[in-house]
């Protein structure tokens, strides 16, 4: 496999350059979207090898992207890996029943999301 693309969507700009410069030194191309609506853009756009999206976000949240890059057959077998500070039980469980592959909270440690990140990829699709 060569080098995977990686899309990173979040509305904090810190977090957004602290994922590309924690996915670039691991050896992933990176792609950057503000917010929920450029990054349904970017994921029909530029086709990534996996998505890590924030869920609170401006314009569309990680939630509602999530279901409409599942129910696009353009995007619907990319892997998606929530990141939010909302950490209860029951949105974890949201999240990973709309078809979140992995949803980590916030904060969260950057080589972790990378062995989640890589676990997730190794994973037969469905």
């Amino acid at each position: 496999m060569g080098k995977l693309t990686v899309l990173v969507i979040d509305d904090d700009p810190v977090i957004l350059e602290l994922l590309r410069v924690n996915f670039e030194i691991e050896g992933f191309d990176v792609i950057c979207a503000a917010d929920g609506e450029e990054g349904l853009a970017r994921a029909r756009a530029d086709r990534p090898d996996i998505v890590v999206s924030d869920i609170m976000m401006p314009k569309r949240d990680g939630l509602q992207l999530l279901t409409d890059l599942k129910s696009d057959p353009l995007t619907e077998d990319l892997p998606v890996i929530l990141l939010s500070a909302k950490a209860q039980k029951l949105e974890v469980q949201q999240g990973m029943d709309l078809g979140a592959d992995d949803y980590i909270t916030k904060p969260f440690d950057p080589l972790e999301l990378i062995d989640r990140l890589n676990a997730v990829m190794t994973r037969p699709r469905r």
